[in-house]
Formats: C-alpha cells, structure tokens, sequence
C-alpha cells in the first residue's frame, strides 16, 4: 500500500473514531488488538489489511468506501 493510500485511510479512521466519541482504546478494544496498533495506524506507520478495514467500518459504523475517500 503506498504511503498516500496508508496516509487517506489513517485520516479517515480517525476522523470517524473521534466523530464517534470513541477513544483509541475503546477501538482497540472493539477490534480486538493492541492500542499501540491503532496509534501506529493513525500515524501511518503500519499498512492495514483489508479485512481489519472492514471491521474498523463496520465498528465506526460507515461504509468501507468513507474510508478510502
């Protein structure tokens, strides 16, 4: 996944976490991985499978393709 793709997903997970009051733990939490991970991602630094996108949706309660807008 290229750094610009990485960076729009990153932005959009946490934009949509914080509009949905949820902390970063609480994610975590949700989806069933360590706080460092959602930090990490909220901060580019890990590529994100496709199928921990869904999950992240399906938690934030959005559509996949918000997220990659």
């Amino acid at each position: 996944m290229s750094q610009l793709a990485r960076k729009i997903i990153s932005d959009n997970i946490k934009k949509y976490r914080e509009k949905s009051g949820l902390k970063r733990e609480e994610l975590s939490l949700k989806l069933g991985c360590d706080n460092s991970y959602i930090s990490k991602l909220e901060r580019y630094k890990v590529n994100i499978p496709i199928d921990k996108i869904e999950q992240i949706a399906s938690i934030l309660n959005v559509n996949i393709i918000d997220l990659f807008k």
